[in-house]
């Protein structure tokens, strides 16, 4: 898998989320509706889902300039 640029805390709150988004993506793969994963995920605070929901994989797009 490529590297994430998925911060290791939520932004506003300080919730521990970078460990959650490989398992996101994956089930969000498998045909799962996002808001359910998020639930299951424990995300329901609003400034979290946001991170996971908002986020555009740009890392192969930058790395060439790095």
């Amino acid at each position: 898998m490529n590297e994430l640029i998925i911060p290791v805390r939520c932004f506003t709150c300080g919730k521990v989320i970078g460990g959650l988004y490989e398992e996101f993506l994956r089930r969000i793969q498998m045909g799962e509706q996002p808001k359910e994963v998020l639930d299951s995920l424990g995300l329901e605070r609003y400034c979290c889902r946001r991170i996971f929901l908002t986020h555009v994989e740009l890392i192969d797009e930058i790395s060439p300039y790095g």
